[in-house]
This record gives structure tokens, sequence and C-alpha cells, in this order.
């Protein structure tokens, strides 16, 4: 990594410290991250995803008269097509926009994007490799901006995964859920919304691949409050132990590829596979974000097993983005 690069992701990992004052970010503008999120808000839409989900016929046309653009530098099969869809239920109409078509800083600024947008629809999600890049966008935009991936957060993601083990376990508070893999995007999300639960993390990645120890150091203080508990080892069995969900994710993300055969190496003895299933409690369930690449981080024998909920997340994504935009969308909000 070159120390341009170090800097700036320094830089964005101090803008995202965590609050630990009360704030209602579903009355505020964004949803960029998790770090502000109170429990009560996690509940409201936890809550209305449940309902979205048993009876969806019951918001049809809500949203109706209502746009929303999807601005992804990356590409995706989760966050596009669940948005899409959800929005479209909701009654609400979607633009697409891929990197050919807005490269973000390239053929224009990012803040002219953002302010043209924010005249034509009433919502942007934005995917993109730099967090920096999604908060200089929610900055110019006056409607609301959704952090569909960053390089520092996965958000969308994390309110599927808690809403995923509330659906199966009927509570998050004390629950215990191992993190097995890279200390990531998605790893920095579940910390922030396990932080806020009172659930429990026993994260386990090779030496070199933690988590951020700025984020670390804010959500241990937010975690302080809540009861929730944060532990970091180097063995995956060490984590496992007593846990209620068990999740792990890529070993090589988007733009890492040059780094594989060495992440490969590295990450070996974390895979989660039988020998896990083997030692995990019996009631465990097992976790992740896909797309999964069979064989490496996980085995089929893990995907496939009964206790598997990889595509109940796959589908929560849906229910939880559709009360997000709800919430988003429809009630009174603070001026920015």
């Amino acid at each position: 990594m070159s120390e341009t690069r170090k800097k700036t992701k320094s830089k964005a990992v101090k803008k995202a410290r965590v609050s630990r004052k009360p704030s209602v970010p579903f009355e505020s503008k964004d949803f960029l991250s998790l770090r502000e999120v109170q429990p009560a808000d996690l509940e409201m839409l936890f809550k209305l995803a449940d309902k979205m989900k048993k009876a969806p016929e019951a918001f049809y046309g809500k949203l109706k008269g209502k746009s929303m653009t999807m601005l992804f530098q990356k590409p995706s099969t989760r966050t596009r097509v669940s948005f899409q869809v959800g929005m479209s239920q909701l009654g609400g109409s979607v633009v697409y926009m891929d990197p050919q078509e807005a490269p973000l800083g390239e053929r224009e600024s990012i803040k002219d994007v953002a302010r043209t947008l924010s005249r034509y629809c009433d919502a942007v999600v934005v995917r993109t490799y730099s967090h920096a890049d999604v908060e200089e966008f929610a900055r110019y935009a006056t409607v609301p901006v959704i952090n569909g991936l960053s390089d520092l957060y996965h958000p969308c993601q994390t309110l599927a995964d808690l809403f995923t083990i509330r659906e199966r376990f009927k509570t998050l508070e004390k629950m215990n859920i191992a993190y097995i893999g890279d200390g990531n995007n998605v790893l920095n999300s579940l910390l922030c919304g396990v932080s806020r639960t009172g659930a429990n993390r026993a994260i386990a990645t090779p030496r070199g691949y933690e988590p951020s120890e700025e984020i670390l150091k804010d959500l241990k203080l937010v975690a302080k409050d809540s009861g929730s508990k944060i532990t970091l080892s180097n063995n995956p069995f060490t984590a496992i132990k007593n846990a209620h969900a068990i999740y792990t994710d890529v070993w090589v993300s988007m733009g890492q590829e040059k780094q594989r055969d060495q992440r490969i190496r590295d990450f070996q003895p974390f895979q989660v596979n039988g020998a896990i299933i083997g030692k995990a409690p019996k009631d465990a369930v097992f976790m992740h974000c896909l797309p999964a690449h069979r064989g490496e981080e996980i085995t089929d024998e893990v995907i496939e097993n009964p206790r598997s909920v990889i595509f109940d997340q796959a589908e929560n994504r849906m229910h939880t983005q559709k009360a997000l935009l709800y919430l988003l969308l429809t009630r009174k909000r603070k001026q920015k």
C-alpha cells in the first residue's frame, strides 16, 4: 500500500470515528455507516422489516412517485438487485449507473454529480472504493445518500446480518457472534452494529489482518455502554467457543487481486470447514455475506449445511433495505 493510500485511509478512519452522543440517524439525511445508530433505531428498522417481509403487499406503493439512483463503482449482485426490486415493490423507480457512465471524480467532480443527481431523484445509493468519496458525495447532495459499500464500511449488509440473527434467535442481546477471516469493511460494520445491540463479537484473524485499531478503540467505548464484548485472537477455534453465529467473508476482496497468493497462504488455517462444524456449538448458525469463494474461505459442506443461514441473509438484504428506504424517504428529518 502506498504512503498516499495509507494517509487517505487513515484520514477516512478518523473522520468515521464513532460518536457516543445520542442521535436519530433515520431522521438525519444519510446512512453512511452504523457508527451513530442507537439500539432503538435498529429495533425500529427491524420491526418494520419484519412486517414488510411477512406482508409485503401492505407496503406496495408506499413510495409511489419517489425515485432512486444507484451509482456503482464496483459490480454487485445482491446490493443492486435487492435495492432495485425493493424500491420497485414500494412503488418507486430506479436508475442504475455503472462505472463507465459516471466514474466518480474523473469525468466531473463528485460534488457536481451529487448536486446534479439531487435535482433528479429522492435518494442515491453509492457503492465505491473509497469511503471518503461517499462522504464527499453526501456532503454536497441534498437528498438521502446510502452507502452501498465502501472500503471502510458495508452498513446495509450488517442490517441484514443482524436482522437474520434476531430472526433466528429472537434477540440480539448477549448473542455470541464469531467472525473468522479478514479485518475488512464487513467486519467494521458488524462491529459497529454489534456494539450497539448488546451482542458479543469474537474475532479471529491471521496476524497482520486485524481490524483497524482506531475503529476498535472507539467501538470499545460504545460497547462498554451496551454491555457488548469484543475479543480478538488468532485462533478460529477460540473464537467459535459458545458461538451462536459463525461468520466469514472472502479472503481477497475487489481491489486486492495482486495480494491473492499471499492472502491465500495466510488465511488457509482460517477456513470455515468441517472441522469448524465439528467444534461449533450444536445450535450455531453459519453466515457469509456472499459472494463466496467455495473451497477458499468456506467449503460446500458449510454452505449447504442445514444450519447455514447464508441465503436468509441474502434475502434479508431486500427487507431491511426496504425498511431503510421507507424510513429515510417518509420520516420528517432535521435539516443537514
